[in-house]
């Protein structure tokens, strides 16, 4: 491709609370190598910090930096405001904290062109700054941890379910209605269902990776798994032929566990020593995987620390058990939309 052959790009990103990353983060963009035009635009939803100052400073020292309203403050309102903002044949997604290399937005675009897909993405390269989110980040990429999807634990180039953030064409976007903004979780996902579901490619490919910070304790960690949970078991609500195996696997394994629980309690209760046995069944499997998972993750990982691999155990069950928790758990009433815009 020729410097007159690159679309032109917006970048958009929305941002709540981002105070601490958010002026690295557009820096890293300003820093970008690509050759054809490039815009930034951050829709910034209402926060307690000064997300909305450090986004002006910036706009106001760089011409092709632009911000715009998020008045609810949810990632597809404001991923939607933001696109709408800009004028990019292509539309390049990152977070407000994402630390990406300085070819990202040129790999996307010319991987985007090369393959003919309508979205492009690569590695959430999980990294840690300390034991605990040094933990995290080894269950992040690991498949007992979190399944097989490529964006997750890598993986030869190639079609792809979703990937992590994304390069897409515009007319993509435009094609599908954009984000579905009763999504407030599990947006991408379902965004590239519909990508996929009108005749389009979603790519993979290991050369884009973005560095992403796991959450700092097991109460986030439980908040953030739980979150996800609840929104697949909403994907699968209006898009029934999405369920798999792998998305049984969690709430299955809470289920088989707390009846297991229950079963054992009983047989103790009836000085029953078979059904204590049987109850004790799951868990006791599960802890015995965990275990070996978490060795083999270990092994896997040698630069891994003491502190960090002892906290392993912990971190996978406390996703695990968050996950299928709010899978089980779904979304209440209220908050369901179907796919005609009623509850």
């Amino acid at each position: 491709m020729s410097g007159q052959e690159w679309p032109s790009v917006s970048v958009i990103m929305t941002v709540v609370n981002e105070e601490r990353h958010l002026a690295a983060a557009i820096e890293r963009l300003l820093e970008q190598d690509y050759p054809g035009g490039l815009e930034i635009v951050v829709a910034v939803g209402p926060s307690r910090d000064r997300t909305r100052e450090v986004a002006q400073q910036v706009a106001d020292a760089h011409d092709h930096v632009r911000v715009v309203d998020n008045p609810s403050g949810r990632t597809p309102a404001g991923l939607n405001a933001a696109i709408a903002a800009g004028t990019g044949e292509v539309v390049v997604r990152i977070d407000g904290h994402a630390m990406v290399p300085r070819d990202y937005v040129r790999t996307g675009v010319r991987v985007l062109e090369e393959t003919g897909a309508d979205n492009v993405g690569g590695i959430m390269a999980a990294e840690g700054t300390n034991d605990f989110e040094d933990a995290v980040a080894r269950a992040m990429t690991s498949r007992f941890g979190v399944g097989d999807a490529s964006f997750h634990v890598g993986g030869e180039a190639g079609p792809a379910l979703t990937v992590y953030l994304g390069c897409f064409r515009r007319a993509a976007l435009a094609r599908v209605g954009g984000y579905d903004e009763s999504m407030v979780r599990a947006q991408d996902w379902e965004m590239n269902l519909r990508i996929r579901e009108s005749g389009g490619v979603i790519w993979f490919t290991p050369q884009m990776r973005v560095s992403y910070r796991p959450r700092h304790s097991l109460r986030a960690l439980a908040r953030q798994y739980h979150d996800y949970g609840r929104w697949r078991r909403e994907v699968v609500r209006r898009h029934p032929e999405t369920l798999s195996v792998r998305y049984l696997a969690a709430p299955v394994a809470v289920s088989a566990i707390g009846l297991g629980v229950v079963l054992a309690g009983i047989g103790a209760v009836a000085r029953q020593p078979a059904l204590v046995a049987l109850g004790l069944a799951a868990p006791v499997g599960y802890a015995a995987a965990n275990l070996l998972a978490s060795a083999v993750a270990t092994a896997d990982a040698p630069r891994l620390s003491a502190g960090a691999a002892l906290r392993l155990p912990a971190v996978y069950a406390t996703m695990h058990g968050a996950w299928g928790a709010g899978f089980l758990r779904g979304l209440p009433a209220d908050e369901r939309r179907d796919d005609s815009g009623t509850t």
